[in-house]
C-alpha cells in the first residue's frame, strides 16, 4: 500500500511541478485564465471532500472496533459525498464546454477588457496571453481529471467494502482493507487541497 501511494505521490508531483514551472514563467497570463474558474463551486467541493474526509476516518474507526452498522453508514456517507464531488464537477465542466474554454479546435478564450485596460496590453501581448491560457486549461483539466477519476475509482472502492462491512467481516483483529482505503482517500482529499489554492484562488485580484 505504502509503495502504491509513493507512486501516486510521484505522479501528481510530476503534474503539480509542470503547472509551478508553467506558472511561474507566465504569471500574467494564468493568472487572467484562472480567473475564468468557478471559486464557489470549486470551494463547496473542497468542504464536500474535507466532510467526505471526516466520514471516512469515522468509518476507520468503527472499522478497528468492529461495529458493523456504523461502518457500513460512514462508508455511504463518504460515497454520497465523493458522488456529490462529481456531480459539482460536472456542472463546472459543462460551463466550460459551454464558455468554449475546452482545449481543442473549438477553445476560444478572450482576455477581459478590463485586464487590457488594466495593463495597456498590445494585440501581440493579447494573442500570446489567449494562447497561454489555452495551455493553462490544459493543465487544468489533466489534473482535475485524473482528480476526478481517482474519486470515481475511490467511489467503486467503497461499494466493494460496504458489502463485506454489511457482512460483518471487518472486526477488531481485520480491518486492514478499510484502513488501506482510508490512506488512499485522505491521498484523494489532499490532492484537492492543494489544487483548490494553486488553480482557483492564486491570482484571482487580477481584474
Amino acid at each position: 500500500m505504502w509503495l502504491f501511494m509513493a507512486q501516486e505521490i510521484m505522479f501528481f508531483g510530476g503534474l503539480f511541478t509542470a503547472y509551478v514551472v508553467y506558472r511561474a514563467l507566465n504569471p500574467l497570463d494564468f493568472a487572467v485564465a484562472s480567473s475564468e474558474l468557478d471559486a464557489v463551486l470549486g470551494g463547496v467541493n473542497t468542504l464536500v471532500l474535507i466532510a467526505s474526509s471526516v466520514t471516512m476516518a469515522l468509518a476507520v474507526k468503527y472499522a478497528q472496533l468492529g461495529k458493523k452498522n456504523m461502518i457500513v453508514l460512514f462508508l455511504i456517507f463518504t460515497f454520497l459525498f465523493a458522488s456529490t464531488f462529481l456531480v459539482i464537477k460536472y456542472f463546472e465542466y459543462s460551463a466550460k464546454f459551454e464558455h468554449h474554454t475546452v482545449p481543442g479546435y473549438d477553445f476560444d478564450f478572450h482576455v477581459p477588457a478590463d485586464v487590457i485596460q488594466k495593463f495597456e496590453l498590445s494585440p501581440e501581448r493579447i494573442a500570446t496571453m489567449e494562447k497561454r491560457a489555452e495551455v493553462f486549461f490544459s493543465i487544468y483539466f489533466a489534473m482535475t481529471g485524473l482528480h476526478g477519476l481517482h474519486v470515481f475509482i475511490g467511489m467503486c472502492l467503497i461499494i466493494w467494502l460496504i458489502f463485506p462491512a454489511m457482512k460483518n467481516k471487518f472486526n477488531v483483529d481485520y480491518h486492514s482493507p478499510v484502513e488501506n482505503f482510508g490512506l488512499y482517500w485522505h491521498f484523494v482529499d489532499l490532492v484537492w487541497i492543494f489544487l483548490f489554492p494553486l488553480l482557483y484562488l492564486l491570482g484571482r485580484n487580477i481584474h
